[in-house]
C-alpha cells in the first residue's frame, strides 16, 4: 500500500487519532439526523436521543412526530451508513493486505458483484419475501461463491496480478449474468427498482436490517486486530511468512472469506458502493501507516465518517429528492484515486 502513499513520515500517537475521527464520526452523525426534509435543531436531536436513557437531564420542547423522524427514519439511515462504511473500508484494507496490491478492494475481486448477482435474483425472482434475515446470507454465498472461482482461476500461481485479473474477469461474468436476469426475467418496475439498489444508497434503512452487518462488522474488527500481527506478516514474500510460522495461503484465503463476509453483507442492505474500499484505507493509511493494527480500527472509522458524509451530502445536493451514496462516493473517490495516482507516479521518476 505505501506505493500509493509515499514516503514514511511522523504521524500522531494513535489514540489522538481514534479519538479525532470519534469526534468526527458523531458530528457528521448528529448533521446527518438534523438535516432533510425537516430541519431539526441540534439542541433537539441531542435531547431526542438522551431522553430514553436520561429523561430527568432533558426537557421535552418537541413533538412525537419529531422524535420519530429521528428515531425511525434517520437515526436508522446514518446508523446503516456507520455500518456499511466501516464494513467496506475494513474489506478493502484487508484485501489490499493480503494481496499485497495497493488496488485491490471487494469490487475488483470480484466480489461484490457476486453478491450483487445473487440478491438481484433474490430481488427479481420473488425470493426476497424470505426478508432481511435471509439476504445477508445470500449475498454471502454469492460473494464467497465469486471468490472461490477468483482463487480457481488465479490457480497456485501465487501471482497477486493474476489473482486481480482473475477477479476482474469474475466480476465481468457476474455483471453479465446480472444483465441476463433483469432482461429474461425482471417484470414491471423490478429492472428500475434492481438499477437503482445497485447505484448503493441508505434509503430503505431499516433496524431489523442492520443486525447481521453490525455483528459481522465487530467480528471482523475484533478479529482483525487479534490477528493484526499475522496479517503483518503477509507485506513480506510468502517465504519469509513462512519462516515466521505462518500458512500464507491458507491465512490469505481465511483472510478473503472474511472480505467476502463484510462486502457480501454490506451489498445486500445498501447495494453497490464503490470507492469507500478503494480510497479509504489508502487515507488511512496516511494518518497511521501500515501497520494493520492500527490500520483496521483507523480504517473502519474512517469509511463511516466517509459514507455518513457521502449520504448526507447526497440528500443536500439533491433536496427535496436525494442522490444514492455509491453515486457521491464515486463522483469524490474517483478523482481523488486519480491524484494519488498522479502523485505517486511524479515521486517515481
Amino acid at each position: 500500500m505505501t506505493v500509493l502513499i509515499g514516503v514514511a513520515r511522523r504521524r500522531p500517537p494513535l489514540l489522538f487519532t481514534l479519538l479525532g475521527l470519534a469526534v468526527a464520526l458523531v458530528s457528521v452523525c448528529v448533521l446527518a439526523v438534523s438535516f432533510g426534509s425537516v430541519w431539526l435543531p441540534f439542541g433537539q436531536v441531542w435531547g431526542i436521543l438522551a431522553e430514553p436513557i436520561a429523561p430527568w437531564l432533558v426537557e421535552v420542547t418537541w413533538s412525537p412526530v419529531r422524535a420519530s423522524i429521528v428515531w425511525d427514519s434517520r437515526l436508522p439511515r446514518v446508523a446503516m451508513a456507520v455500518v456499511v462504511g466501516a464494513a467496506l473500508a475494513l474489506s478493502g484494507a484487508i484485501a489490499q493486505i493480503v494481496t499485497r496490491n495497493p488496488l485491490a478492494d471487494p469490487y475488483l475481486l470480484g466480489v461484490s458483484q457476486g453478491a450483487g448477482l445473487t440478491v438481484s435474483l433474490m430481488m427479481v425472482l420473488g425470493v426476497g419475501v424470505l426478508g432481511f434475515v435471509a439476504l445477508p446470507s445470500v449475498a454471502f454465498i454469492g460473494a464467497l461463491a465469486a471468490l472461490l472461482a477468483v482463487l480457481a482461476v488465479a490457480g497456485r500461481s501465487g501471482s497477486v496480478s493474476v489473482l486481480v485479473l482473475a477477479g476482474l474477469a469474475v466480476g465481468q461474468v457476474c455483471g453479465a449474468g446480472l444483465s441476463l436476469v433483469l432482461f429474461l426475467h425482471a417484470k414491471g418496475d423490478q429492472a428500475k427498482q434492481v438499477l437503482f439498489w445497485l447505484a448503493g444508497g441508505m434509503g430503505d434503512a431499516r433496524w431489523d436490517a442492520l443486525a447481521i452487518p453490525a455483528v459481522v462488522l465487530v467480528l471482523a474488527v475484533v478479529g482483525g486486530i487479534a490477528a493484526g500481527r499475522r496479517i503483518n506478516l503477509l507485506h513480506a514474500e510468502d517465504d519469509a511468512a513462512t519462516a515466521l510460522g505462518v500458512n500464507p495461503r491458507r491465512f490469505r484465503l481465511v483472510m478473503l472469506v472474511g472480505v467476502s463476509l463484510l462486502a457480501g453483507t454490506s451489498v445486500a442492505v445498501a447495494g453497490g458502493i464503490g470507492f469507500v474500499g478503494l480510497v479509504v484505507p489508502h487515507a488511512a493509511t496516511f494518518l497511521v501507516g501500515s501497520d494493520a493494527r492500527r490500520l483496521l480500527p483507523v480504517s473502519a472509522l474512517l469509511g463511516a465518517v466517509f459514507l455518513v458524509a457521502a449520504d448526507l451530502l447526497g440528500r443536500v445536493l439533491a433536496a427535496p429528492s436525494e442522490l444514492p451514496a455509491g453515486v457521491i462516493t464515486s463522483a469524490i473517490g474517483g478523482p481523488l484515486f486519480i491524484l494519488m495516482l498522479l502523485r505517486s507516479r511524479r515521486r517515481m521518476r
